[in-house]
């Protein structure tokens, strides 16, 4: 097993170079967040970070949450609980496959106990008061003790997580951006990206997800300054389908990404995020000169769900 600790002093700020770009005198440079930890990765720690610090505070000794089969957020959630010596039980989406995924293995490696839920039922309990619905059977939650346990909602959308992501931009050394890009899934960081940016700042996110619209997913009771969303622009055209949806189109581009600027993507989030600001400064949507801040948001281990050899990195 990899060692526990995020280490902060990897991430670096690299510059990003593609024929688009100088076309339009545009310097993009990427936030490399990923470089933090191969499975505590991106942004997953600082959503994370808040929740552990109130685990502490109320003496919980369980953390729980909920996720899918590729979940970076369930594995980021039982490598930090192995690391502060908590137990963590991840509820999955869908029924109990013969073999599980990679990510999953690695969690159940991290000690996770792992719950299946069929699709209706795991949303049902998603949007539920779980703790109080399950107090009774807490033997279904494989817990000792249900007043022992923290609730982190999926991908850690909460404002604990909200808090945490604020604190992104601490790590960006002090340069003049015109906008900041970010994939967008539930849309806490993004919201934490805008309550921590300066007012003038354009905000780019991409949604992974079909279906959204307008400013979907960010949670808009989240953003303090609301005069700051003049400010957001959410982007619906480049999810490739849908959630962890993909083509050869979008490989092909994270293998030539990849091949000429040493950048590692994945398919469900980063990959997607890329090409979208290739394609609109294709588009010439960003005004020459601009500065833009690419946020590289982890999740590489997501890629290990792809048929082998797919991606050459």
């Amino acid at each position: 097993m990899p060692d526990l600790r995020p280490d902060f002093a990897n991430i670096s700020l690299d510059s990003w170079d593609h024929q688009s770009f100088r076309q339009n005198e545009l310097q993009v440079d990427v936030l490399r967040l990923d470089k933090i930890h191969s499975e505590i990765s991106g942004n997953k720690w600082f959503k994370l970070k808040y929740y552990l610090e109130k685990a502490r505070q109320t003496n919980k000794k369980t953390l729980i949450s909920f996720g899918g089969a590729y979940s970076n957020h369930l594995l980021a959630l039982a490598a930090v609980a192995q690391m502060h010596g908590l137990r963590s039980v991840g509820l999955i989406r869908g029924e109990e496959p013969v073999l599980i995924s990679p990510t999953l293995i690695t969690a159940k490696e991290y000690g996770m106990k792992l719950l299946f839920l069929p699709r209706s039922t795991f949303d049902l309990k998603k949007r539920s008061d779980l703790l109080d619905n399950w107090a009774g059977n807490s033997t279904d939650l494989r817990i000792e003790s249900i007043q022992d346990t923290l609730l982190i909602p999926e991908g850690g959308a909460g404002i604990e997580g909200l808090r945490g992501s604020e604190e992104i931009l601490s790590f960006v050394p002090h340069r003049k951006y015109t906008h900041i890009c970010t994939a967008v899934g539930t849309g806490t960081t993004l919201a934490g990206i805008i309550n921590s940016s300066q007012p003038d700042l354009k905000m780019i996110g991409i949604s992974v997800l079909k279906g959204t619209r307008d400013l979907e997913p960010i949670n808009i009771s989240w953003i303090r300054d609301r005069a700051k969303l003049a400010n957001v622009q959410m982007v619906h055209d480049y999810h490739f389908g849908g959630y962890a949806k993909y083509n050869a189109v979008l490989t092909g581009f994270m293998n030539t990404t990849y091949a000429e600027s040493g950048i590692p993507t994945d398919f469900v989030y980063t990959g997607k995020l890329l090409f979208a600001v290739i394609s609109m400064a294709v588009l010439k949507l960003f005004p020459p000169g601009s500065r833009i801040l690419v946020l590289h948001t982890g999740g590489l281990q997501g890629n290990r769900s792809l048929t082998p050899c797919l991606l050459g990195f």
